[in-house]
């Protein structure tokens, strides 16, 4: 009984330690293609993760109050204090709405229209067009400005949509 009370606080670890030994043992098992795909992953990771931090994509917006993305952003938020919003991506331009105050049930119904950007104002880019699966979409405005907008998701709906959508020099 002793040692079962005095072991007790270390059954966690063991248990821990005997998971990770055993992915060590996967790991080390794999065949050549596993191996040389997961390096390939993990190149692709830190190469996307350079991306984002050399061009600012970890920020929520390009970070100038005075242009359009920032000026958006402040009204934007003046609208709504809940933290999500619904995102719509029609040919005519982009569509938010958000529930009008903080609610936790059925918010869904509550969603309301905040902000219409046309297409003249705006579009939604992925910025890597494709070649990373992510979570981040751009609203980019038409003065160069962009904010961030991150899916729940990998690859939604939003990020098909703007990989079908032609092309344009914004």
């Amino acid at each position: 009984m002793i040692a079962t009370v005095l072991g007790a606080p270390f059954i966690p670890l063991v248990m821990l330690l005997s998971l990770l030994a055993e992915e060590a043992v996967k790991r080390f098992l794999d065949t050549k293609e596993v191996k040389e795909r997961r390096r390939a992953k993990k190149e692709d990771e830190k190469r996307r993760d350079a991306i984002i931090t050399g061009q600012g994509l970890d920020k929520v917006f390009d970070g100038d109050w005075h242009g359009a993305a920032g000026q958006f952003l402040l009204r934007w938020y003046g609208h709504s204090t809940h933290p999500q919003r619904l995102l719509l991506a029609t040919p005519d331009g982009i569509v938010l709405a958000a529930p009008p105050k903080r609610v936790s049930v059925g918010r869904e119904k509550h969603m309301q229209v905040v902000a219409r950007l046309s297409a003249d104002e705006a579009t939604l880019v992925d910025p890597f067009s494709g070649e990373f699966e992510t979570r981040m979409l751009l609203i980019r405005f038409r003065d160069g400005s962009w904010l961030r907008v991150d899916t729940e998701e990998l690859r939604s709906e939003l990020h098909m949509y703007v990989l079908r959508q032609p092309s344009s020099d914004n």
